[in-house]
């Protein structure tokens, strides 16, 4: 059986880049207490789609443009990377799935995008709106459903956000602690359910999800005075490693492998807290998530696509090898843990 696989990656982010101390001036925030949050967060970068100087007043509105601008540009980008990378044009896919949550358009960024990029006309495409963090894993679970489908097809997902025109402040810890992680980027990934592709990249084997619906509130977003809040609750950090075993266990039981089977750990890192405990949880090496936090700490939390980008980590510096087995793992709104399993 050819399970779908990873043709090719893409990966993009906004243009102006940011020093953890010039991002705490540029978002207006005074005083020592503050200035350390952003600073001991094991974050050293983060990427903003700004069109200008920051801008603290801007309305409701204008925040969902330059959502929308943001997206488009920043999207097209990572999506232009990903199929030259594979020596192919967006006229060759059959399935464009898009997942953003920091803004919303009608019609979709996947919509403008296939009308901005020259897909085809009859391209089937799907929008995933909503699922934070999370959002990458069930968005490349249907592109996976499209091309064992579709075995001699083509699909495209991508993971979108510009985590800053989600911005907004007062005085809470979580605004702060949001405010203080929280970046804009960008990937793609090129799947086919075919045989060909890089022996790098890895086939899409299985997925799992546990959703734990009594801490719907703790993380996602909140509408306040027109703009979007992010939402970021204390206890996340210690729900992490529990909720992530309960998807990750029956999906490992499925396949007959323990977790001393899995090379690579492909954890989207939601923060430095949360990185710690899943490390404790699962009683994982540094090595072992040296990815997540390389990512983390060069680009922040973007939300969806930063566990596209730990994977991205993996391929180029990680040496995978014919046979090795990954996990990638997400935390995100409703709340929910999303699992995948990877075999090279």
């Amino acid at each position: 059986m050819n399970h779908p696989r990873i043709l090719s990656i893409g990966t993009a982010n906004p243009p102006v880049r940011l020093t953890q101390e010039q991002t705490f001036h540029a978002a207006g925030y005074q005083g020592e207490r503050i200035r350390k949050i952003f600073l001991n967060s094991d974050i050293d970068y983060r990427h903003f789609y700004l069109e200008g100087p920051p801008n603290r007043d801007e309305s409701s509105d204008q925040l969902n443009q330059r959502y929308l601008r943001g997206a488009i540009r920043t999207g097209c980008r990572a999506i232009l990377n990903c199929v030259n990378s594979a020596r192919t044009t967006v006229q060759d896919v059959g399935f464009l799935a898009v997942c953003s949550c920091t803004g919303y358009v009608c019609p979709d960024v996947g919509s403008r995008l296939i009308a901005h990029m020259g897909f085809s006309n009859s391209v089937k495409r799907a929008s995933i709106i909503g699922l934070g963090c999370a959002g990458a894993l069930p968005t490349l679970q249907r592109a996976v459903d499209f091309v064992r489908a579709n075995p001699d097809r083509q699909a495209l997902m991508l993971a979108v956000e510009i985590c800053s025109a989600c911005y907004y402040v007062d005085n809470t810890l979580e605004t702060v602690v949001g405010n203080a992680i929280c970046a804009d980027g960008a990937a793609a990934f090129l799947l086919s359910g075919g045989p060909q592709g890089h022996r790098k990249h890895p086939q899409i084997i299985d997925f799992e999800s546990f959703i734990d619906t009594e801490h719907i509130e703790e993380v996602g977003l909140q509408h306040r005075d027109g703009k979007l809040r992010i939402v970021l609750g204390a206890s996340i950090q210690h729900l992490a490693g529990p909720m992530i075993e309960a998807a990750l266990q029956p999906l490992l039981q499925r396949h007959g492998l323990s977790r001393s089977r899995i090379r690579f750990w492909v954890v989207h890192p939601g923060g430095r807290k949360v990185i710690d405990n899943v490390q404790k949880h699962f009683g994982m090496t540094d090595t072992q998530l040296r990815f997540s936090r390389t990512v983390l700490r060069n680009y922040g939390n973007m939300s969806s696509p930063t566990v596209m980008f730990v994977l991205e980590e993996v391929v180029r510096n990680g040496d995978p090898r014919a046979g090795d087995f990954g996990v990638m793992v997400a935390l995100g709104p409703g709340m929910a843990a999303e699992v995948a399993l990877l075999r090279w």
